[in-house]
Formats: C-alpha cells, structure tokens, sequence
C-alpha cells in the first residue's frame, strides 16, 4: 500500500486530476443518461435514485480532482480540461453504450473545444 501511496504521489498533479476526471465522467455519463435506455419503463423515481446513486460516486472522484487541479490550474482552465474530458468520454459512451451514430458533428464540436483550450492555456503555450 505504501508502494502505490508513493507511486500516486509521484504523478503531476495535473494527470491526476485528468486521470480522476475521466473516471468522474464516466460515472457521471451513466449518471445522466444508461437511465434512458435502462430504465425507461421504470417510475421516474427509479431512475431519480439510481442516478443518485451513480453520481455519488461520480462525487467522490470529481471532488479530489478539482482539489488537486486548482492548485495547478486556474479555475477557468480547470472547468475547460472537465468539458475536454466529459466531450471525450461521451462520444464513446454516446456510440457504444446509448447507440447513437456517430456524426460529423462530434468533431466540429471537439474542435470548437480545442479552440477554447487555446485560450484559456496560451499563457502556457
């Protein structure tokens, strides 16, 4: 256990708040959405509580990761990486899981976030 405190303590900050954003996000898109194709016949308040559920957890990453990232980043640029993030962990969930064609539009909208990292980290380009 002291070997992986180590080896975590070791990586950048700012992997790890990307590493614990993407699980955050995984979480959160399951959260959000597996209740429309999972629970669609179920009462609403089946769905409220299972997503509840879900985003719990997905609070118990987003929450160290914000922490470790702002001691690094600016707030602006902390809530750019999570869209970045969430954009890329979604188009996957979006295919894969939800079945939903993947569309030309997913790219001009990773563009468009592409755009926005620019400036929100050009002071460190």
């Amino acid at each position: 256990m002291e070997a992986l405190i180590s080896y975590w303590n070791g990586i950048p900050p700012l992997v790890k708040t990307a590493f614990l954003l993407l699980v955050s996000n995984t979480f959160m898109s399951f959260a959000w959405y597996a209740h429309l194709k999972n629970l669609g016949s179920a009462p609403l308040w089946v769905a409220i509580v299972s997503s509840w559920l879900i985003a719990f957890f997905e609070y118990t990453v987003m929450v160290p990761a914000n922490r470790i990232g702002f001691g690094t980043l600016s707030l602006g640029q902390l809530k750019i990486l999570q869209e970045i993030i969430s954009l890329t962990v979604f188009v996957p969930f979006a295919v894969l899981y939800m079945k939903v064609p993947l569309k030309w539009d997913y790219l001009w909208a990773a563009l468009c976030m592409l755009g926005a990292a620019y400036f929100i980290f050009r002071d460190h380009f």
